[in-house]
């Protein structure tokens, strides 16, 4: 009974969706799409692409967006961590000698650095940490609302042609960004008066929406990159440098957000706010913007980086925030355990 009750503790804490993108990358490995199913493969990519935003401009609400801008120093402190301070991480990282990374894993390293905050991840984390949701939730949205116009333009600027697969904007990827992401969120933004009620109720719906459209991008890239031969150029040196600058970077950013809280002179509600917004990097959007910035590279090496990035926050993240939740709990049952506590009030 006890070994069952144990197991069952342990699958309900198993992140399926880490487990779902390593079976479809490992698929991906395997049975890359070829051929006329490649070529299937492309369209659906792209439709699931504009479905993920379209979706992403019905759920988000502007006004919860702007509503908290009152707590400008907190959003603030969280926008200059997300566009400013990863970005200047990210140039930093790249001047390592390019037989550590190669040129490519840099790439993808500069554009992780480069995306919005995660929603999703944030605001679970947030809630178990008992934080501020509320914060959680509008900076998280602000940074993706900012990141669909933001990170292409940043990628365009930072990511230079000599990194090699780098990105250089011309008419058609314009035309791919405007098409494949802006016009989707548009609509949907444009939409949402109706259908955002529908969303609201049926959110394990979107929930599949989300995650199937995202596994379908994995799917598609990697297969690419199997094609052109990524593993074999992906030295397991190159792997284990490439996962030791992935989890520095977090280490460093949780660190120096966490200093950035205690200057702010931040409660712990909004501590855990700022540290796991400024953090957490959004992978539903890195991935569709992805496929469009590197279309005809190698996207399975440039996205590399931001899976093991993701996975890495979503480990470490899940411990900090399961930490916090315990703290106030323990502080409650110390007060109550203290002496001064059985003691009987005094009254006149």
């Amino acid at each position: 009974m006890l070994v069952t009750l144990s197991r069952h503790r342990y699958l309900r804490r198993v992140d399926w969706y880490i487990v779902s993108l390593l079976a479809t990358i490992g698929v991906a490995t395997l049975l890359p799409a070829r051929g006329t199913s490649a070529v299937a493969l492309g369209v659906a990519t792209k439709v699931a692409i504009g479905l993920l935003f379209f979706v992403y401009g019905a759920r988000l609400s502007p006004q919860a967006a702007f509503s908290g801008l009152r707590h400008w120093r907190l959003h603030l402190s969280i926008l200059s961590f997300t566009f400013v301070l990863f970005p200047v991480l990210g140039l930093v990282l790249t001047t390592l000698p390019p037989y550590l990374l190669g040129a490519e894993l840099a790439t993808g390293l500069l554009f992780l650095c480069v995306l919005p905050s995660t929603v999703q991840s944030a605001v679970a984390f947030t809630s178990l940490a008992r934080g501020n949701v509320a914060a959680t939730v509008c900076s998280s949205s602000f940074s993706s609302l900012l990141g669909v116009f933001l990170t292409p333009l940043l990628a365009a600027v930072l990511i230079q042609g000599e990194l090699g697969g780098g990105v250089r904007f011309s008419a058609d990827q314009m035309l791919s960004i405007v098409v494949q992401l802006l016009v989707p969120f548009g609509l949907g933004q444009a939409v949402r008066p109706w259908i955002a009620g529908w969303i609201t109720r049926h959110r394990r719906i979107t929930m599949v929406c989300d995650r199937g459209s995202i596994l379908l991008v994995v799917y598609s890239a990697f297969g690419q990159g199997v094609d052109a031969g990524i593993w074999g150029r992906l030295s397991p040196v190159r792997l284990g440098v490439l996962l030791a600058l992935c989890a520095l970077l977090l280490a460093l950013v949780l660190m120096l957000s966490s200093w950035a809280a205690g200057r702010l002179e931040a409660g712990h509600e909004d501590r855990v706010t700022i540290v796991f917004c400024s953090s957490t990097k959004s992978l539903a959007s890195g991935l569709p913007i992805a496929s469009v910035l590197f279309a005809g590279k190698d996207v399975g090496l440039a996205v590399l980086p931001l899976m093991l990035y993701h996975t890495l926050q979503l480990m470490v993240c899940a411990v900090i925030a399961r930490r916090w939740s315990e703290q106030p709990a323990a502080d409650d049952r110390a007060a109550a355990s203290s002496p001064a506590s059985e003691t009987p009030a005094v009254t006149a």
